[in-house]
């Protein structure tokens, strides 16, 4: 099994290398990222968002599965 650090342990240390792209035209003011690129070859990263921690992983199956 991975070992994943919890939030906690690895804060944010500004920039993280990845490139939002224009606009999608289906959802205005939306950016689009590459999954591989928020991934950098992990199965699961961790995403800090209003003070709670999400885990954003990729399956076996190539989907992605968020959650708290």
């Amino acid at each position: 099994m991975l070992s994943v650090p919890s939030c906690d342990e690895n804060p944010g240390s500004g920039s993280t290398g990845i490139d939002a792209r224009s606009p999608s035209p289906s959802a205005p003011g939306a950016s689009e990222l590459d999954s591989a690129r928020l991934l950098q070859g992990q199965r699961e990263v961790l995403i800090r968002h209003g003070g709670e921690c999400y885990r954003l992983r990729h399956t076996r199956n190539d989907k992605l599965i968020l959650t708290k």
